[in-house]
Protein backbone atom coordinates (compact mmCIF):
# COMPACT_ATOMS: atom_id res chain seq x y z
CA UNK A 1 0.00 0.00 0.00
CA UNK A 2 3.00 2.31 0.39
CA UNK A 3 4.63 1.51 -2.95
CA UNK A 4 4.52 5.08 -4.23
CA UNK A 5 5.45 8.19 -2.28
CA UNK A 6 4.80 11.89 -2.52
CA UNK A 7 5.79 14.83 -0.39
CA UNK A 8 3.69 17.69 0.94
CA UNK A 9 4.60 20.46 3.37
CA UNK A 10 2.49 22.89 5.29
CA UNK A 11 4.11 25.65 3.25
CA UNK A 12 2.61 24.23 0.07
CA UNK A 13 -0.83 24.06 1.63
CA UNK A 14 -0.62 27.56 3.08
CA UNK A 15 0.69 29.12 -0.13
CA UNK A 16 -2.04 27.75 -2.43
CA UNK A 17 -5.10 29.71 -3.42
CA UNK A 18 -8.25 27.64 -3.04
CA UNK A 19 -9.48 27.05 -6.62
CA UNK A 20 -13.13 26.44 -5.68
CA UNK A 21 -16.05 28.25 -4.11
CA UNK A 22 -19.14 26.97 -2.39
CA UNK A 23 -21.36 24.88 -4.66
CA UNK A 24 -24.93 26.10 -5.10
CA UNK A 25 -28.01 23.86 -5.56
CA UNK A 26 -28.49 24.82 -9.22
CA UNK A 27 -24.90 23.67 -9.92
CA UNK A 28 -25.69 20.08 -8.89
CA UNK A 29 -26.56 17.33 -11.38
CA UNK A 30 -28.34 14.43 -9.68
CA UNK A 31 -28.00 10.98 -11.27
CA UNK A 32 -30.59 8.31 -10.46
CA UNK A 33 -31.09 4.78 -11.77
CA UNK A 34 -34.44 3.93 -13.37
CA UNK A 35 -33.49 0.27 -12.97
CA UNK A 36 -33.08 0.46 -9.17
CA UNK A 37 -35.90 0.53 -6.65
CA UNK A 38 -36.01 3.72 -4.53
CA UNK A 39 -33.25 5.46 -6.50
CA UNK A 40 -35.59 7.96 -8.15
CA UNK A 41 -37.63 8.46 -4.99
CA UNK A 42 -34.48 9.31 -3.02
CA UNK A 43 -33.34 11.66 -5.77
CA UNK A 44 -36.67 13.51 -5.57
CA UNK A 45 -36.42 13.64 -1.77
CA UNK A 46 -32.90 15.10 -1.90
CA UNK A 47 -33.70 17.62 -4.62
CA UNK A 48 -36.75 18.85 -2.71
CA UNK A 49 -34.77 19.22 0.53
CA UNK A 50 -31.94 21.11 -1.17
CA UNK A 51 -34.10 23.05 -3.64
CA UNK A 52 -32.27 21.63 -6.66
CA UNK A 53 -34.12 22.42 -9.95
CA UNK A 54 -36.06 19.54 -11.51
CA UNK A 55 -34.14 19.94 -14.76
CA UNK A 56 -30.99 18.91 -12.88
CA UNK A 57 -32.14 15.31 -12.61
CA UNK A 58 -30.82 12.74 -15.09
CA UNK A 59 -32.28 9.24 -14.95
CA UNK A 60 -30.00 6.53 -16.27
CA UNK A 61 -30.80 2.92 -17.11
CA UNK A 62 -27.91 0.83 -15.80
CA UNK A 63 -27.32 -2.22 -13.66
CA UNK A 64 -28.45 -1.98 -10.05
CA UNK A 65 -25.41 -4.01 -8.98
CA UNK A 66 -22.37 -2.37 -7.38
CA UNK A 67 -20.16 -3.35 -10.34
CA UNK A 68 -20.49 -2.10 -13.92
CA UNK A 69 -18.31 -3.10 -16.86
CA UNK A 70 -16.18 -0.46 -18.56
CA UNK A 71 -18.10 -1.01 -21.80
CA UNK A 72 -21.49 -0.40 -20.17
CA UNK A 73 -20.17 2.57 -18.22
CA UNK A 74 -18.98 4.23 -21.44
CA UNK A 75 -22.24 3.48 -23.27
CA UNK A 76 -24.89 3.90 -20.58
CA UNK A 77 -23.33 6.56 -18.36
CA UNK A 78 -20.76 8.64 -20.23
CA UNK A 79 -22.88 9.18 -23.36
CA UNK A 80 -26.12 10.39 -21.69
CA UNK A 81 -24.28 12.45 -19.05
CA UNK A 82 -22.23 14.24 -21.70
CA UNK A 83 -25.30 14.90 -23.78
CA UNK A 84 -27.02 16.40 -20.75
CA UNK A 85 -24.05 18.59 -19.83
CA UNK A 86 -23.62 19.87 -23.37
CA UNK A 87 -27.06 21.49 -23.36
CA UNK A 88 -26.86 25.26 -22.95
CA UNK A 89 -29.15 25.28 -19.91
CA UNK A 90 -26.85 22.85 -18.09
CA UNK A 91 -23.53 24.62 -18.60
CA UNK A 92 -23.47 25.77 -14.96
CA UNK A 93 -23.15 22.23 -13.56
CA UNK A 94 -20.06 21.87 -11.32
CA UNK A 95 -20.92 18.79 -9.28
CA UNK A 96 -22.54 15.39 -9.86
CA UNK A 97 -24.28 13.36 -7.16
CA UNK A 98 -24.66 9.62 -7.68
CA UNK A 99 -27.78 8.35 -5.92
CA UNK A 100 -28.49 5.09 -4.14
CA UNK A 101 -28.88 2.29 -6.71
CA UNK A 102 -26.10 3.35 -9.06
CA UNK A 103 -22.94 1.23 -9.45
CA UNK A 104 -20.03 1.82 -7.12
CA UNK A 105 -17.15 0.31 -9.14
CA UNK A 106 -16.12 0.26 -12.81
CA UNK A 107 -14.31 -2.73 -14.28
CA UNK A 108 -10.99 -2.56 -16.18
CA UNK A 109 -10.77 -1.63 -19.84
CA UNK A 110 -8.89 -4.80 -20.72
CA UNK A 111 -5.28 -5.14 -21.84
CA UNK A 112 -4.08 -3.93 -25.22
CA UNK A 113 -2.57 -6.44 -27.67
CA UNK A 114 0.95 -5.33 -26.74
CA UNK A 115 0.18 -5.59 -23.02
CA UNK A 116 -1.24 -9.09 -23.45
CA UNK A 117 1.92 -10.18 -25.25
CA UNK A 118 4.10 -8.68 -22.53
CA UNK A 119 2.17 -10.43 -19.77
CA UNK A 120 2.17 -13.73 -21.70
CA UNK A 121 5.95 -13.53 -22.06
CA UNK A 122 6.37 -13.00 -18.31
CA UNK A 123 4.02 -15.92 -17.59
CA UNK A 124 6.02 -18.15 -19.98
CA UNK A 125 9.25 -17.24 -18.22
CA UNK A 126 7.69 -18.05 -14.87
CA UNK A 127 6.41 -21.44 -16.06
CA UNK A 128 9.79 -22.36 -17.55
CA UNK A 129 11.57 -21.67 -14.26
CA UNK A 130 8.90 -23.53 -12.28
CA UNK A 131 9.39 -26.63 -14.46
CA UNK A 132 13.14 -26.49 -13.88
CA UNK A 133 12.63 -26.20 -10.14
CA UNK A 134 10.04 -29.03 -10.10
CA UNK A 135 12.57 -31.46 -11.60
CA UNK A 136 14.69 -31.00 -8.47
CA UNK A 137 17.83 -32.02 -10.32
CA UNK A 138 20.46 -29.44 -9.50
CA UNK A 139 24.19 -30.03 -9.96
CA UNK A 140 24.81 -27.61 -7.10
CA UNK A 141 22.97 -25.47 -4.58
CA UNK A 142 23.99 -22.26 -6.33
CA UNK A 143 21.91 -23.12 -9.41
CA UNK A 144 18.86 -23.77 -7.22
CA UNK A 145 19.32 -20.43 -5.47
CA UNK A 146 19.74 -18.69 -8.83
CA UNK A 147 16.55 -20.20 -10.24
CA UNK A 148 14.52 -19.29 -7.15
CA UNK A 149 15.86 -15.75 -7.28
CA UNK A 150 14.90 -15.52 -10.96
CA UNK A 151 11.42 -16.84 -10.12
CA UNK A 152 11.01 -14.22 -7.41
CA UNK A 153 12.09 -11.46 -9.82
CA UNK A 154 9.64 -12.63 -12.50
CA UNK A 155 6.77 -12.77 -10.02
CA UNK A 156 7.58 -9.22 -8.90
CA UNK A 157 7.59 -8.08 -12.52
CA UNK A 158 4.16 -9.67 -13.06
CA UNK A 159 2.82 -8.02 -9.93
CA UNK A 160 4.18 -4.62 -10.95
CA UNK A 161 2.81 -5.08 -14.48
CA UNK A 162 -0.69 -5.79 -13.15
CA UNK A 163 -0.50 -2.78 -10.84
CA UNK A 164 0.74 -0.54 -13.67
CA UNK A 165 -2.08 -1.64 -15.98
CA UNK A 166 -4.84 -1.39 -13.35
CA UNK A 167 -7.66 0.53 -15.06
CA UNK A 168 -10.52 -0.28 -12.69
CA UNK A 169 -11.88 2.70 -10.75
CA UNK A 170 -14.65 3.93 -8.54
CA UNK A 171 -17.73 5.09 -10.42
CA UNK A 172 -17.49 8.58 -8.95
CA UNK A 173 -13.77 9.09 -9.47
CA UNK A 174 -14.11 8.26 -13.17
CA UNK A 175 -17.29 10.33 -13.42
CA UNK A 176 -15.31 13.43 -12.40
CA UNK A 177 -13.67 13.25 -15.85
CA UNK A 178 -16.84 12.62 -17.85
CA UNK A 179 -16.38 15.88 -19.81
CA UNK A 180 -12.97 14.88 -21.07
CA UNK A 181 -11.40 11.89 -22.80
CA UNK A 182 -8.09 10.79 -24.30
CA UNK A 183 -6.49 10.20 -20.92
CA UNK A 184 -4.67 7.07 -19.80
CA UNK A 185 -6.99 4.76 -17.88
CA UNK A 186 -4.11 2.79 -16.38
CA UNK A 187 -3.55 3.88 -12.78
CA UNK A 188 -4.50 7.43 -11.76
CA UNK A 189 -4.20 10.94 -13.11
CA UNK A 190 -3.35 13.96 -10.92
CA UNK A 191 -6.29 15.98 -9.62
CA UNK A 192 -5.87 19.64 -10.71
CA UNK A 193 -7.84 20.80 -7.64
CA UNK A 194 -5.51 19.14 -5.12
CA UNK A 195 -3.71 21.77 -3.05
CA UNK A 196 -0.58 19.65 -2.68
CA UNK A 197 0.33 19.77 -6.36
CA UNK A 198 1.98 23.16 -6.64
CA UNK A 199 3.99 22.78 -9.87
CA UNK A 200 2.32 19.68 -11.30
CA UNK A 201 1.50 19.57 -15.00
CA UNK A 202 -2.06 18.39 -15.58
CA UNK A 203 -3.47 16.46 -18.50
CA UNK A 204 -6.97 17.69 -17.72
CA UNK A 205 -8.03 21.33 -17.47
CA UNK A 206 -9.47 22.26 -14.10
CA UNK A 207 -12.74 23.54 -15.57
CA UNK A 208 -13.31 20.19 -17.29
CA UNK A 209 -13.24 18.33 -13.96
CA UNK A 210 -16.50 17.90 -12.06
CA UNK A 211 -16.72 17.47 -8.31
CA UNK A 212 -18.40 14.17 -7.43
CA UNK A 213 -20.06 12.64 -4.40
CA UNK A 214 -22.69 9.99 -3.71
CA UNK A 215 -25.73 9.62 -1.50
CA UNK A 216 -25.62 5.92 -0.87
CA UNK A 217 -25.55 3.29 1.84
CA UNK A 218 -26.95 -0.08 2.92
CA UNK A 219 -30.58 1.15 2.85
CA UNK A 220 -32.81 3.95 1.60
CA UNK A 221 -33.58 4.83 5.21
CA UNK A 222 -29.90 5.51 5.89
CA UNK A 223 -29.62 7.70 2.79
CA UNK A 224 -32.56 9.81 3.99
CA UNK A 225 -30.95 10.05 7.41
CA UNK A 226 -27.68 11.28 5.84
CA UNK A 227 -29.57 14.03 4.02
CA UNK A 228 -31.61 15.06 7.06
CA UNK A 229 -28.68 14.96 9.49
CA UNK A 230 -26.57 17.22 7.30
CA UNK A 231 -29.29 19.82 6.96
CA UNK A 232 -30.01 19.69 10.69
CA UNK A 233 -26.33 20.03 11.62
CA UNK A 234 -26.00 23.05 9.33
CA UNK A 235 -28.76 24.80 11.27
CA UNK A 236 -27.95 23.65 14.79
CA UNK A 237 -24.18 23.35 14.52
CA UNK A 238 -22.05 20.21 14.64
CA UNK A 239 -21.76 19.14 18.26
CA UNK A 240 -19.36 16.69 19.87
CA UNK A 241 -15.68 15.85 19.82
CA UNK A 242 -12.95 15.06 17.30
CA UNK A 243 -10.97 11.83 17.48
CA UNK A 244 -7.67 11.31 15.67
CA UNK A 245 -5.94 7.94 15.80
CA UNK A 246 -2.29 8.09 14.73
CA UNK A 247 0.02 5.09 15.12
CA UNK A 248 3.24 6.83 16.13
CA UNK A 249 4.48 9.86 18.02
CA UNK A 250 4.70 13.03 15.93
CA UNK A 251 8.27 13.25 14.64
CA UNK A 252 10.40 16.39 14.34
CA UNK A 253 11.00 15.78 10.64
CA UNK A 254 9.41 18.36 8.37
CA UNK A 255 9.08 15.90 5.50
CA UNK A 256 7.85 12.34 5.48
CA UNK A 257 6.61 9.88 2.87
CA UNK A 258 4.12 7.05 2.53
CA UNK A 259 2.69 5.87 5.83
CA UNK A 260 4.83 8.36 7.73
CA UNK A 261 3.38 11.29 5.81
CA UNK A 262 -0.23 10.31 6.52
CA UNK A 263 0.50 9.64 10.17
CA UNK A 264 2.07 13.09 10.46
CA UNK A 265 -0.90 14.59 8.61
CA UNK A 266 -3.29 13.05 11.16
CA UNK A 267 -1.24 14.74 13.90
CA UNK A 268 -1.34 18.06 12.04
CA UNK A 269 -5.11 17.89 11.56
CA UNK A 270 -5.64 17.21 15.26
CA UNK A 271 -3.19 19.92 16.34
CA UNK A 272 -4.81 22.52 14.07
CA UNK A 273 -8.32 21.90 15.39
CA UNK A 274 -7.06 21.96 18.98
CA UNK A 275 -4.94 25.09 18.55
CA UNK A 276 -7.79 27.01 16.91
CA UNK A 277 -10.22 25.77 19.58
CA UNK A 278 -12.60 24.61 16.86
CA UNK A 279 -13.62 21.44 18.67
CA UNK A 280 -12.49 19.36 21.63
CA UNK A 281 -9.84 16.95 20.33
CA UNK A 282 -8.74 13.53 21.54
CA UNK A 283 -5.56 12.32 19.85
CA UNK A 284 -4.14 8.84 20.29
CA UNK A 285 -0.59 8.17 19.07
CA UNK A 286 -0.33 4.53 20.11
CA UNK A 287 -0.49 1.58 17.73
CA UNK A 288 -3.76 0.25 19.15
CA UNK A 289 -7.02 1.66 17.79
CA UNK A 290 -9.72 3.36 19.83
CA UNK A 291 -11.67 0.67 21.65
CA UNK A 292 -15.46 0.33 22.16
CA UNK A 293 -16.67 3.16 24.38
CA UNK A 294 -13.57 5.32 23.82
CA UNK A 295 -15.23 7.86 21.50
CA UNK A 296 -18.50 9.30 22.89
CA UNK A 297 -20.14 12.20 21.02
CA UNK A 298 -17.98 11.57 17.93
CA UNK A 299 -18.30 14.45 15.45
CA UNK A 300 -15.03 14.12 13.49
CA UNK A 301 -12.69 11.16 13.03
CA UNK A 302 -9.62 10.09 11.14
CA UNK A 303 -7.46 7.09 11.92
CA UNK A 304 -5.85 3.86 10.75
CA UNK A 305 -5.09 0.84 10.27
CA UNK A 306 -7.50 -2.06 10.59
CA UNK A 307 -8.38 -3.61 7.25
CA UNK A 308 -12.01 -4.38 6.37
CA UNK A 309 -12.95 -4.96 10.01
CA UNK A 310 -14.74 -2.01 11.59
CA UNK A 311 -14.11 -1.42 15.28
CA UNK A 312 -17.12 0.34 16.79
CA UNK A 313 -15.60 2.77 19.27
CA UNK A 314 -17.91 5.63 18.29
CA UNK A 315 -21.14 7.28 19.27
CA UNK A 316 -21.69 9.23 16.04
CA UNK A 317 -23.36 12.64 16.29
CA UNK A 318 -25.81 14.01 13.68
CA UNK A 319 -23.69 15.58 10.95
CA UNK A 320 -20.53 13.64 11.89
CA UNK A 321 -17.76 13.22 9.32
CA UNK A 322 -14.88 10.77 9.39
CA UNK A 323 -12.81 8.20 7.53
CA UNK A 324 -10.47 5.31 8.17
CA UNK A 325 -7.28 4.98 6.13
CA UNK A 326 -7.17 1.38 4.94
CA UNK A 327 -7.14 -0.38 1.59
CA UNK A 328 -10.71 -1.51 0.81
CA UNK A 329 -13.06 0.29 3.16
CA UNK A 330 -15.58 1.16 0.43
CA UNK A 331 -15.46 -2.23 -1.30
CA UNK A 332 -19.21 -2.38 -0.74
CA UNK A 333 -21.80 0.02 0.64
CA UNK A 334 -24.44 -2.69 1.03
CA UNK A 335 -22.94 -5.24 3.40
CA UNK A 336 -19.77 -6.46 5.09
CA UNK A 337 -17.52 -5.23 7.88
CA UNK A 338 -15.90 -2.49 5.80
CA UNK A 339 -15.47 0.76 7.69
CA UNK A 340 -17.59 2.88 5.32
CA UNK A 341 -20.70 0.70 5.38
CA UNK A 342 -20.49 0.03 9.12
CA UNK A 343 -19.98 3.70 9.98
CA UNK A 344 -23.01 4.60 7.86
CA UNK A 345 -25.06 1.93 9.63
CA UNK A 346 -23.93 3.32 12.99
CA UNK A 347 -24.91 6.90 12.19
CA UNK A 348 -22.09 8.82 10.52
CA UNK A 349 -23.19 11.51 8.05
CA UNK A 350 -20.25 11.46 5.62
CA UNK A 351 -17.24 9.25 4.99
CA UNK A 352 -14.48 8.51 2.49
CA UNK A 353 -13.01 5.22 1.30
CA UNK A 354 -11.55 3.22 -1.59
CA UNK A 355 -13.33 0.55 -3.62
CA UNK A 356 -10.06 -1.38 -4.01
CA UNK A 357 -6.34 -1.04 -3.20
CA UNK A 358 -5.58 2.67 -3.74
CA UNK A 359 -2.08 2.89 -2.19
CA UNK A 360 -1.84 5.15 0.81
CA UNK A 361 -1.00 8.37 -1.09
CA UNK A 362 -4.37 8.29 -2.86
CA UNK A 363 -6.34 9.12 0.30
CA UNK A 364 -7.65 12.59 1.07
CA UNK A 365 -4.93 14.35 3.06
CA UNK A 366 -6.26 14.76 6.63
CA UNK A 367 -4.72 18.15 7.44
CA UNK A 368 -6.19 19.72 4.31
CA UNK A 369 -9.58 18.02 4.50
CA UNK A 370 -10.36 18.82 8.14
CA UNK A 371 -8.96 22.34 8.02
CA UNK A 372 -11.16 23.47 5.14
CA UNK A 373 -14.12 21.33 6.17
CA UNK A 374 -14.34 23.00 9.58
CA UNK A 375 -13.74 26.55 8.39
CA UNK A 376 -17.26 26.43 6.96
CA UNK A 377 -16.64 28.32 3.70
CA UNK A 378 -16.49 25.25 1.48
CA UNK A 379 -18.93 22.40 1.20
CA UNK A 380 -18.11 18.82 2.13
CA UNK A 381 -17.45 17.88 -1.51
CA UNK A 382 -15.15 20.84 -2.09
CA UNK A 383 -13.10 20.15 1.06
CA UNK A 384 -12.77 16.57 -0.18
CA UNK A 385 -11.75 17.55 -3.69
CA UNK A 386 -8.99 19.98 -2.71
CA UNK A 387 -7.54 17.31 -0.40
CA UNK A 388 -7.76 14.44 -2.95
CA UNK A 389 -4.55 13.75 -4.94
CA UNK A 390 -5.85 11.57 -7.79
CA UNK A 391 -8.78 10.99 -10.14
CA UNK A 392 -9.75 8.05 -12.38
CA UNK A 393 -8.86 5.92 -9.39
CA UNK A 394 -10.38 4.22 -6.35
CA UNK A 395 -11.68 6.83 -3.90
CA UNK A 396 -15.31 7.62 -3.04
CA UNK A 397 -16.96 10.37 -0.98
CA UNK A 398 -20.27 9.32 0.59
CA UNK A 399 -22.31 12.27 1.77
CA UNK A 400 -24.32 15.30 0.69
CA UNK A 401 -21.95 17.44 -1.42
CA UNK A 402 -23.80 20.59 -0.31
CA UNK A 403 -23.31 19.85 3.39
CA UNK A 404 -21.43 22.67 5.10
CA UNK A 405 -20.04 21.87 8.52
CA UNK A 406 -21.15 24.52 11.01
CA UNK A 407 -18.75 24.80 13.94
CA UNK A 408 -20.61 27.58 15.76
CA UNK A 409 -20.44 25.45 18.91
CA UNK A 410 -16.69 25.89 19.00
CA UNK A 411 -14.69 24.34 21.79
CA UNK A 412 -14.35 26.40 24.91
CA UNK A 413 -11.50 26.04 27.45
CA UNK A 414 -12.05 23.06 29.69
Amino acid sequence: MNKFYFFLTLFVVASCIIPVYAIEPDEILVLANKNAAKSNGLAAYYMDKRKIPEKNLLQLWVTDKEYISRKNYDKKVVVPVRQHLEKEENRQIRCIVSMFGLPLKIGPKGLSHAEKLQLAELDDQKETILKQIDKKQFPDEELEKTLKKQLSNIRNQIKQFKQRTDSSASFDSELALVKTDDYNLNMWIPNPYFLGFKHQKFHTRRWDVLITSRLDGPSARIVKRIIDDGISAEKEGLKGRAYFDARWKNSEKKKASGYGFYDKSIHRAADFLEKEKIIHVTKDDKKDLFQPGDCPEAALYCGWYRLANYLDAFDWQPGSVGYHIASQECQSLRSGKYWCVKMLEDGICATIGPVDEPYVQAFAVPEIFFKYLTEGYLTLAEAYFISLPYLSWKMVLVGDPLYRVNMKNRASPQ
